[in-house]
């Protein structure tokens, strides 16, 4: 038998398990989105259970968020040097093993540990499995149905997250939040190690650049945990001016850096690509208005209206079904015939009309007529807009460089999680204080001022809602100006790869130098 004839079965079982491989990625992908938030609901009750101080619990948080956000970029370039399929694997067994220690955790330094563990692992995890997905689906009606399992997923995850982590501590306890995580790594590390077949000539062989490594980690470790203090001590505190500070030296330093090495971190050609700059950029202020929102909306239900962890959970569904819809019937069916911009744009308007819509909430708002229609229409919005952007954002990348690629949309995610969470809250603090001051004197018995109080807070939301509204408009203005790609072509998309033994013309680069 000739040596053609002896691929040609190879060739098959790989197009056939690359469906096989997508739920796996899948897994492993919610598994990281759940995370996010499946621990914020288990937080108070860790904190009695271990002695943890007030001052020192937003740490169970931040930790993460530090390991994980200044990682990112490096466990990009891992995943393109030493293989994307070793590396996500890797990343599922250490993400298991330090949600195991997190779970068994008998004290605060052994639970921030573990948190920072998961971090870690998560920023090997994460990119790895959007670069696996990018060179996996070539085809352009195939990667459409990918993206938009893939971005249902990364958009829905976290309030799946809130559900979880509402029945499992209510129901069980705080642990389970983390021991949830062992079996959905296991099986998707097991099923990646048997299912996924990594194209051929894709790898990035380069010695890693360690000072791009060490001013990259460091800038976006600042960044993040600028934004982080900026929530808690305010914006005029001197180390949080220090933080940012040397965010902008340090990222500064690593952009000249990375203009100068032979075998670049981070190849500036990535990110000065219009179409990839459009996608980090948008996508990165969406998430800013998406993350304030999850933060107040879960208040909302739990302080003023009374709802318990679970209920609150499930108040979340409209979202979550407007995501999947908007990912799977919208944008998948809409991306292979009309330009990305169409779907984006419109996408992040339809989000800002749902945000409007909550700028009314007021104390005594019904949940149909106003939660409801407001998150259906977000859900619908994010969904339609996440997937072309986390497509196009890997889309025609050179192989040797889809993990840091994928890693530059992981981090625009997490810097604008950190700068959502900080800056809206802080908004949102400014104009409760503002309103209970002003009202307070006005109301006589307790009763009275625990509801000056209420609609304080309330007012507080909307006023930092209108904000996120004017975010999310600026997102479509620069998706609909700076992201210019066209329809993708029905056939195989290049430069991105085409299963085990893929030709090498279509590894080819396909991107100006």
């Amino acid at each position: 038998m000739s040596e053609t004839a002896r691929r040609v079965p190879d060739a098959t079982d790989a197009h056939a398990n690359r469906w096989k491989a997508l739920v796996f990625i899948a897994l492993a992908q919610l598994m990281v989105v759940l995370d996010a938030t499946i621990v914020n609901i288990a937080l108070p009750s860790a904190q009695q259970d271990l002695g943890i101080s007030d001052g020192n619990r937003q740490w169970v948080i931040t930790a993460y968020a530090l390991a994980f956000g200044g990682l990112l970029l490096f466990g990009g370039r891992i995943a393109d040097i030493w293989g994307r399929k070793r590396t996500f694997v890797t990343g599922l067994i250490g993400f298991a093993a330090a949600s195991a220690v997190g779970g068994a955790a008998q004290s605060e330094a052994m639970l921030l540990g573990a948190r920072a563990l998961q971090g870690a692992f998560g920023a090997l995890l994460a990119p790895a499995a959007l670069s696996l997905l990018a060179v996996t689906f070539t085809d352009a009606k195939e990667r459409a149905k990918a993206f938009g399992i893939y971005g249902a997923i990364a958009g829905g995850g976290g309030a799946v997250g809130l559900i979880l982590g509402g029945f499992l501590t209510e129901y069980l306890d705080w642990r389970w939040t983390f021991f949830v995580n062992i079996p959905f790594a296991v099986v998707a590390a097991a099923g990646a190690y048997f299912v996924i077949r990594e194209p051929a000539g894709g790898r990035n062989r380069s010695p890693l650049d360690i000072p791009g490594v060490v001013l990259s980690t460091l800038g976006l470790v600042s960044l993040v945990y600028g934004f982080t203090r900026a929530e808690s001590n305010g914006w005029s505190d001197a180390t949080t001016i220090g933080l940012f500070v040397a965010s902008v030296v340090l990222l500064a330093s690593f952009v000249f850096v990375e203009s100068k090495v032979k075998a670049p971190l981070l190849p500036l050609r990535v990110i000065t690509d219009r179409n990839r700059g459009g996608v980090y950029l948008s996508l990165g202020l969406a998430i800013i208005a998406m993350f304030g929102l999850f933060l107040f909306l879960t208040y909302y239900l739990q302080i003023v209206k009374g709802f318990s962890p679970v209920k609150t959970g499930f108040a979340f569904l409209p979202m979550i079904v407007g995501m999947i819809t908007g990912s799977t019937q919208i944008g998948a069916r809409l991306m292979t015939r009309v330009a990305p911009r169409l779907l984006m744009g419109p996408g992040f308007l339809t989000a800002a009309v749902g945000m409007l819509l909550l700028t009314q909430m007021e104390i005594g708002s019904s949940y149909a007529g106003l939660l409801l229609p407001a998150q259906l229409l977000l859900g619908l919005g994010m969904g339609t807009a996440f997937m072309p952007a986390m497509s196009l954002a890997t889309q025609g990348v050179e192989p040797r460089d889809a993990g840091v690629a994928s890693a530059m949309v992981n981090t625009s995610q997490q810097v604008g999680g950190a700068i959502g969470t900080a800056l809206l809250n802080t908004i949102a603090a400014s104009a409760t204080a503002s309103y209970i001051k002003d009202h307070i004197g006005a109301a006589a018995s307790k009763p009275q001022q625990q509801l000056v109080q209420l609609e304080g807070m309330v007012n507080g939301y909307t006023n930092a809602i209108w904000f996120a509204v004017g975010i999310l408009v600026v997102a479509a203005a620069i998706a609909f100006t700076l992201v210019n790609a066209g329809r993708p072509d029905m056939g195989a998309v290049r430069g991105s790869g085409a299963g085990e033994g893929a030709d090498d013309e279509v590894l080819m680069p396909v991107i100006a130098h």
